[in-house]
């Protein structure tokens, strides 16, 4: 989920704000500030307990975003259902685990949710590693194209893998280079460094935390991950992947790292630069994780505005319904109620699909989507993007909405991953209506594009969108919106800080939302096929599909 916004600054003074200047020929929507309060704070209320997937609540989750599914205008979107089976698995792993490091000057044990988190995607009851040898290697990235390869010369079939977050590049105060510079590419991500580390055959993939390349503190990372994970159910049952995966802080590496006679900091550096060697560091890992395995189904929840000429055509909007459930307890509160993220988000949906179908029919049919199990991994986005209700070569392109704006107007807007398609004049032209300008991504280390649900659609060619309010707020400028954005993921992304606040000013998400509106009813409308622009990593993928039509 992103953490890009935002916490309470100013007071909404009205239900339902003026309608913002749209391009010509593209009506002004009216979005309902009450419906954007009502479906926040109701899915966002203890009662909802954190709107885990799968978990007791999600059938209350699902019964409530139908209704207003149903009474904004949508019909059901899965022939005639609100709803599309996810098929998942859970597996909880015992508390008791413990990573032992041996062959070091001294033994090395890392304690479970202080030193370390650790968990399987394998779906067995216990998964041992014993005596498995260790090897640092760099940032644990191997991409072809750009010469660079971490695994080079090396066989870590059986072995662990110790892996930085990031690239190696990040530190650069500016985008561009090898790999982008202070903008994150997906060899980044944590998602990939396990992907690379599972076809390489290492037994074991553990990531070192540093607060500022990874974009939020370990806190987080044990919130997510000292709780039962769910993945997509698989026949292999995941047996390709690594049997262990998990992270560690950056004082249990630097302890671990002694012990093997090596120094971090300078390893750090040396990973940085093109041709690093991988290390072997002369340690052994044993860990045993016994595992409690669930095997249960989730759902996305679907419905659908159908089109007039062209109904066999789509736009989609999307927006993730879940959140972590309960976490870590902070003073005595346990749920992560997940207000702005991303109970917020799906209010915008609801919005969106009230002006939608208050406006009328389109010639393109205008698919509106809450995915389950986002912050699991895009699970519920990428089974649909692999299992598609309406053909993603017949899918136009869309919006994705992950946390609103509450903080009040901006004079910007931020575009994650601009550059990359051709939504990229859409926005400019519906943020120029609306008296807006374009602001760089201005925290692009953070990988906003790869970590939420319009990557999933990206990933198999279709055009999304990922954008909003940038850090100008109207009302205090830089300083108060770079303040929010800090206060709100230090103090309430991922925790049960993430509530609901009446006080909340709405009109930065009315100016998105229709922003957004105006960007899909335009889709929706016109006969163009957004595509990436030449040479994007996603470009070969949407022109195979869109040939195949």
């Amino acid at each position: 989920m992103s953490a890009k916004f935002f916490t309470s600054l100013l007071l909404a003074s009205a239900l339902a704000l003026p309608a913002i200047a749209q391009p010509a020929g593209t009506p002004a929507p009216h979005i309902s500030v009450q419906t954007l309060r009502d479906v926040t704070r109701t899915l966002s209320d203890d009662s909802f307990e954190g709107r885990a997937p799968t978990s007791a609540a999600e059938p209350k989750v699902i019964a409530y975003i139908s209704d207003r599914f149903a009474k904004a205008g949508l019909k059901p979107g899965n022939n005639g259902s609100w709803t599309q089976d996810v098929p998942m698995v859970e597996i909880a792993v015992a508390p008791t685990a413990a990573m032992a490091f041996t062959g070091g000057k001294t033994p090395v044990t890392l304690a479970y949710k202080s030193d370390m988190v650790i968990s399987t995607r394998q779906v067995r009851p216990k998964v041992t590693i014993t005596n498995s040898d260790v090897v640092f290697v760099g940032y644990g990235i191997n991409a072809p194209e750009k010469g660079w390869n971490d695994y080079a010369g090396l066989d870590v079939r059986g072995k662990t893998v110790i892996i930085l977050i990031n690239d190696p590049d990040w530190e650069k105060p500016t985008v561009g280079g090898e790999f982008n510079g202070r903008a994150m590419t997906y060899y980044g991500r944590w998602t990939y460094k396990y992907e690379e580390a599972a076809r390489q055959g290492a037994a074991a993939a553990i990531i070192v935390h540093d607060t500022e390349p990874a974009a939020y503190p370990f806190d987080v990372v044990v919130s997510s991950w000292a709780k039962p994970t769910l993945n997509l159910d698989a026949k292999n049952d995941h047996m390709n992947e690594s049997k262990a995966i998990g992270w560690i802080t950056g004082d249990a590496a630097t302890r671990l790292f002694a012990s093997a006679g090596q120094n971090l900091t300078a390893l750090k550096l040396a990973a940085k630069t093109h041709g690093f060697k991988a290390v072997p560091l002369g340690l052994k890992l044993n860990v045993t994780l016994d595992t409690t395995i669930r095997r249960q189904m989730s759902h996305n929840i679907v419905g659908i505005l159908p089109g007039t000429s062209r109904a066999n055509e789509y736009v989609l909007y999307s927006a993730h319904w879940d959140h972590l459930g309960h976490c870590e307890p902070v003073k005595g509160d346990s749920i992560c109620n997940g207000a702005l993220d991303n109970a917020s988000g799906v209010a915008g949906l609801v919005a969106l699909a009230e002006a939608a179908a208050k406006a009328g029919p389109t010639p393109r049919s205008q698919v509106f989507l809450a995915v389950t199990a986002e912050e699991s991994g895009l699970l519920g986005s990428q089974y649909y993007a692999e299992h598609p209700i309406y053909p993603l070569s017949q899918t136009a392109g869309g919006v994705n909405m992950d946390v609103l704006n509450v903080n009040g107007k901006t004079r910007d807007v931020e575009v994650t991953g601009i550059g990359k398609s051709d939504l990229d004049d859409y926005v400019k032209r519906y943020a120029a209506a609306g008296g807006r300008t374009i602001s760089p991504e201005s925290t692009p280390e953070k990988g906003h594009y790869y970590r939420s649900d319009h990557f999933s659609f990206a990933k198999l060619g279709v055009p999304m969108l990922a954008a909003g309010s940038g850090e100008d707020l109207v009302i205090g400028g830089l300083a108060a919106g770079k303040a929010a954005s800090e206060d709100y993921t230090i103090n309430r992304y991922h925790k049960p800080q993430d509530e609901y606040v009446a006080t909340w000013d709405w009109s930065g998400a009315v100016q998105d939302l229709t922003m957004y509106y105006g960007i899909a009813h335009e889709l929706a409308t016109t006969t163009a096929w957004p595509n990436w622009v030449a040479g994007d990593e996603f470009r070969a993928i949407r022109d195979k599909s869109r040939a195949g039509q």
